[in-house]
């Protein structure tokens, strides 16, 4: 079983509609995907538990059926950072738990696609952070790229982070964060050239633009070479 954690260079920059791209990529390639959104700060409380929205709409693009406490084990109600919304709780957020977890897939999957919450470091302790996760699980990282002001020492810092823990960035894709932004094209070029990784897409504002059938096959030629 192989698998892809999706990454953030910051909160909110497009990392669920990213990943929902690549788990319908994959799934219309034949293969069958799971999903995991291991840690989720905030959510709303339903007769079934608490949910988050993110992991739910995971769960809807993929193939493989999954009780929801193993998409998402630690489900948060208060939108804050983990280590704040668990603390409030009176949750320990505990990476080997979530590797039990992900361990459930193996025979049922081909892949498993895993998000991250909030930015590469985000705490989810007072010691651990999101990236403590991504080396329990030992996945390459697809990184997104918020397309805004700051973007490129955030994505630059990321991956000198993700190559410092011992892991693989295996691409990344800029996500266009606002219908217009300054010198975009200039942006993605200069991390074309110093990202150790390919640019698997590069999405545009509208929230049309994973959903057309060439966008998807794209998608999938690019990514495939990742994953297989």
């Amino acid at each position: 079983m192989g698998g892809l954690f999706i990454a953030g260079t910051d909160t909110e920059v497009g990392k669920t509609r990213v990943a929902v791209a690549l788990v319908h990529a994959l799934v219309g390639a034949g293969l069958k995907v799971a999903v995991m959104k291991p840690v989720a700060a905030g959510a709303v409380e339903t007769s079934g538990g608490p949910r988050n929205a993110d992991a739910l709409d995971l769960i809807a693009a993929a193939n493989v059926d999954a009780p929801y406490e193993t998409v998402n084990p630690f489900c948060l109600i208060e939108p804050a950072s983990p280590h704040i919304a668990a603390r409030s709780a009176g949750i320990v957020i505990d990476p080997a738990l979530i590797e039990r977890e992900y361990a459930k897939f193996a025979t049922t999957a081909d892949l498993v696609v895993v998000e991250g919450a909030g930015g590469w470091l985000a705490p989810i302790s007072e010691t651990e952070t999101m990236a403590d996760i991504a080396a329990a699980l030992k996945l390459p990282i697809v990184l997104v790229v918020g397309l805004r002001l700051g973007c490129l020492s955030h994505a630059l810092l990321s991956a000198q982070a993700i190559r410092a823990a011992g892991l693989t960035l295996a691409g990344w894709v800029a996500n266009s964060m606002q219908p217009r932004f300054a010198h975009a094209a200039e942006n993605i070029a200069l991390l074309e050239r110093r990202l150790p990784a390919p640019l698997l897409e590069s999405v545009a504002f509208d929230t049309s633009a994973f959903t057309s059938v060439t966008a998807v096959e794209r998608l999938r030629r690019r990514l495939l070479p990742v994953v297989m």
